[in-house]
């Protein structure tokens, strides 16, 4: 039986009409029409579909919608501010860092979520942070540089 729920989401106060066990990913792509976390492996384990849950990272495939009733949900739409655009969004396209897309989108929320806890990484960190985001295209190396580059660019 579906339910309402109330929630926020990249600032805006939202209600949704969905079942309890509706997957926060489907409730994002189908009724708010955010499309930037794709499904990867619906098991939580690939990032395709990360978002920010009161400010952790957490896979939106394997969430369930009453599970963040009330709670702020930041999507890759939600980074930038304006016209102006994350510093680690600026930085992956600056450096040309992505590839096919697929999983940039959970990218960018795990290296938003980095510089926000540490806003100048190194590799090494930035490594750490990306450890749950799969990339099949192999351009992992340069999407960390430019994690890398955002946090000295943006200091």
């Amino acid at each position: 039986m579906k339910q309402t729920y109330g929630l926020t989401v990249n600032g805006a106060q939202v209600d949704v009409q969905a079942e309890p066990d509706t997957s926060l990913l489907l409730v994002l792509r189908n009724n708010l029409n955010l499309l930037g976390a794709r499904f990867g492996c619906g098991t939580g384990l690939c990032g395709a579909c990360f978002v920010r849950v009161d400010g952790a990272v957490v896979p939106s495939c394997d969430t369930p919608i009453w599970s963040v009733e009330q709670k702020s949900v930041v999507t890759v739409e939600g980074l930038a501010e304006d016209d102006r655009l994350h510093p680690v969004q600026q930085a992956l396209l600056d450096q040309q860092a992505a590839q096919c897309g697929y999983c940039i989108a959970g990218v960018l929320v795990s290296a938003a979520a980095l510089l926000d806890d540490n806003p100048r990484p190194d590799e090494r960190a930035a490594v750490e942070a990306l450890d749950r985001n799969l990339c099949r295209c192999g351009v992992l190396r340069r999407i960390i540089r430019a994690v890398v580059r955002a946090g000295q660019e943006s200091s």
